[in-house]
């Protein structure tokens, strides 16, 4: 298996028959048997830094990813990588050489696991980067081996998001990303009914959007809660609720309530109002 790594959560699909573990990875969709682990099929080609959870929709797999670093971009040489973090000066980038949060990152570019990143490790991610493509693709059920080509319903590469996962609602795919921009994609043909419009509420995100009772609910990180109008060829606000608190987490729907978290705060909304 290629080098890669990845922040989405593994999902089960039902794949003509056959239990199907899907995880995505660096350029990569790929399909595991449930009961051996054997690799059954993959896409490459994908986003090099996939941050999304694949969702499951009438028997199709849709994934959408977005990330800098495809197509070679993103990526400085090595050379210059090296001389802005070797600070002891040895050819090599140890995690401790690199500071905050950046060290983390560079985790999930260490190949051969040996705790530091050398010249090989960064050669290699940035050799698969320039193969990776930002997209929207739809994977019929069916395939093994490598299906890139034979079992690609539709592909979009427009209004993709970083973090919030696609959502499947009502034969239709909604993508949020940052900026407060929503998409609406036809599922089974891909066609665009609305693109990265505008939903008066900016900034990143990182929930992913849920759907109930025909409404599309979705949380900016600075916690802005929006309600959108599900169908129709353009997005209807319905309601804004600011927590004035960060939200991380996608909301979650159970027996008619909305539960959402806040980074302090757990919140339960019923048709009776709020607990």
């Amino acid at each position: 298996m290629e080098l890669g790594f990845s922040f989405g959560t593994p999902v089960i699909w039902s794949n003509q028959g056959a239990e199907e573990v899907i995880i995505c990875s660096t350029g990569f969709l790929r399909g595991y048997d449930l009961e051996t682990g054997k690799e059954r099929w993959q896409v490459h080609g994908l986003t090099a830094c996939s941050c999304t959870t694949p969702v499951i929709g009438d028997g199709t797999l849709y994934y959408a990813g977005w990330s800098t670093g495809n197509s070679g971009d993103g990526w400085e040489p090595w050379d210059e990588f090296k001389k802005k973090f070797d600070k002891n000066q040895d050819g090599e980038v140890g995690f401790d050489e690199v500071p905050g949060n950046e060290s983390d990152f560079l985790r999930g570019l260490d190949g051969d696991l040996d705790g530091k990143i050398t010249a090989f490790d960064w050669n290699k991610i940035t050799a698969l980067g320039k193969r990776c493509e930002n997209s929207l693709v739809a994977v019929k059920s069916g395939g093994t081996g490598d299906i890139t080509h034979s079992h690609l319903l539709w592909k979009q590469l427009k209004g993709l998001p970083y973090v919030p996962s696609p959502l499947y609602y009502e034969g239709n795919i909604y993508l949020i990303r940052d900026g407060g921009r929503i998409s609406c994609f036809d599922a089974r043909k891909g066609d665009v009914i609305y693109l990265q419009e505008k939903i008066g509420a900016g900034g990143k995100y990182y929930a992913s959007p849920v759907a109930a009772n025909n409404c599309i609910y979705t949380c900016s990180l600075s916690g802005i809660l929006t309600v959108v109008k599900a169908g129709g060829k353009n997005p209807q606000i319905l309601h804004q609720t600011d927590f004035q608190d960060r939200i991380f987490a996608t909301p979650a729907i159970l027996e008619n309530k909305l539960y959402i978290r806040t980074e302090r705060m757990l919140y339960v909304f019923e048709e009776n109002g709020v607990k």
